[in-house]
């Protein structure tokens, strides 16, 4: 059971990181670009957090009666996906903040129509 359930979390994250990537690929509109970076961003969080964790372990606290170092989960995974979600709010401040000014000068996010008014 535990097997079925660690095999359905990855497919799941593999299927958010396919639809982000689809979502780059074939979408116009900038905004909808965006969410779809998120999309793969998160997708990327889960698959790492998933690996971090371990059954029946405990937080990496020193406790009392806990001696083995296997009784306790691994904390850099938690730590760097921290880092992550920082770093990915970050780009997507960023991209909403450049995304304002692109359609403040050329009234328009769509991809197509921003690219033909750049060559003229």
């Amino acid at each position: 059971m535990i097997n079925f359930l660690s095999t359905l979390i990855y497919g799941l994250i593999v299927v958010m990181f396919l639809l982000g990537f689809y979502g780059i690929m074939t979408k116009n509109n900038l905004i909808k670009k965006l969410i779809a970076m998120n999309i793969m961003q998160i997708s990327i969080i889960f698959f790492f957090i998933t690996l971090g964790l371990k059954l029946d372990a405990t937080i990496p606290v020193e406790l009392p009666g806990v001696v083995n170092v296997d009784a306790y989960i691994n904390p850099l995974p938690h730590a760097l996906m921290l880092t992550a979600i920082v770093v990915s709010l970050s780009t997507t401040g960023v991209a909403l903040a450049l995304m304002i000014r692109i359609k403040n000068f050329l009234n328009t996010i769509e991809e197509d129509e921003i690219l033909r008014r750049m060559e003229e």
